[in-house]
């Protein structure tokens, strides 16, 4: 408990920051406010094997544990050893599922660690959809469906809560409630598709509207928490965060046709831990928190830093994920690029 306690500390200061951030558990109990109580979805998970499960099938029939979780977590890592032997002690009344959240890993990362771990319950990879359905806003958050269909608990730490929770939705015994329905088809956009117009709220309250004529644009998409929390556990990608963090605030700052938009992931960081990261760096380009990983899924962004680049008329020209890419010459290209209208 004490080395999740300074986790939680390291976390959410980001920066130095104040001591008023929530911790993991307030934050996924933020998060399930509005569900639990609430029947759980109609979804079909597909496995990192290629194995299928249907949770509607699930509902009236057994109880279920969603686990989210990531290769690079710490709290993850520490909490693996609750996940299997809840796993092993399942029987015939609890599915036991682990979420990938799959955001900064691959499918051969979650394999690594599966062998290395033993892990033998079923894994799925996320693509958003289930971070969506679930309101993912920490790792690990767990999810408890009871054996009616209704989600029973939402939470962070691995503790008695949880476990009281396990133990609650094996006894329901109540019939099946109709599930919700699954979220809808999200449009995705990719280089060489052209945007419709949308406004995004900033953090300073104003509006980024995209696109604008005249005005090629670029939106970063990163974690305020990307350089300090993975130093340690993924220092490659804590210097590529730091790297492009660098480039674009030097960019960013000069006079220039290209307008600049930095996306936070709402994944462990509110409003308020994006303002500190923003005047730490002293970054002068407007940011906005994608709480609902909505425009993460949009773009299909699963991993920062990431950069897209827009012409004019709001077609995406490039994506850029590598910090030694050279941003500095494509923010070039960019400025003196015209978009075509179709």
């Amino acid at each position: 408990m004490r080395r999740l306690a300074i986790l939680c500390f390291t976390l959410l200061s980001i920066v130095a920051g104040p001591l008023w951030a929530q911790s993991g558990q307030q934050r996924a109990e933020a998060a399930g406010q509005g569900l639990v109580g609430t029947p759980a979805p109609r979804m079909v998970l597909r496995t990192i094997d290629g194995r299928t499960i249907d949770l509607a099938g699930l509902y009236g029939r057994k109880a279920v544990y969603l686990k989210f979780w990531a290769t690079w977590c710490v709290p993850c890592r520490e909490q693996m050893p609750h996940l299997k032997q809840t796993y092993a002690g399942a029987g015939g009344d609890l599915a036991v599922i682990a979420i990938s959240v799959g955001f900064d890993e691959t499918v051969a990362d979650v394999r690594k660690y599966r062998r290395e771990m033993g892990l033998k319950m079923p894994i799925v990879f996320d693509d958003g959809t289930l971070a969506e359905a679930f309101r993912l806003r920490v790792t690990p958050q767990h999810v408890v469906i009871g054996r009616d269909g209704r989600i029973l608990y939402v939470g962070h730490e691995a503790n008695a809560k949880l476990d009281a929770a396990l133990l609650a939705a094996r006894r329901e015994t109540g019939a099946a409630v109709v599930a919700a329905a699954a979220p809808g088809r999200e449009v995705h956009y990719d280089v060489g598709d052209r945007v419709p117009a949308s406004a995004t709220a900033t953090l300073a309250g104003g509006s980024f509207t995209l696109p604008q004529p005249g005005r090629p644009t670029a939106l970063v998409f990163l974690s305020p928490w990307c350089e300090t929390y993975l130093a340690d556990s993924r220092p490659a990608l804590a210097q590529s965060c730091r790297a492009v963090r660098e480039q674009v605030a030097a960019l960013s700052a000069g006079a220039g046709r290209v307008r600049w938009l930095g996306i936070a992931s709402g994944l462990w960081a509110n409003r308020e831990e994006l303002a500190t990261y923003r005047d730490a760096h002293r970054l002068g380009m407007p940011l906005a928190l994608d709480a609902s990983g909505a425009l993460f899924r949009r773009f299909r962004v699963s991993h920062v830093p990431t950069v897209l680049l827009f012409d004019d008329s709001g077609r995406i020209v490039r994506r850029i994920e590598d910090a030694g890419a050279p941003l500095e010459q494509a923010m070039k290209t960019l400025a003196g690029r015209r978009g075509v209208s179709s």
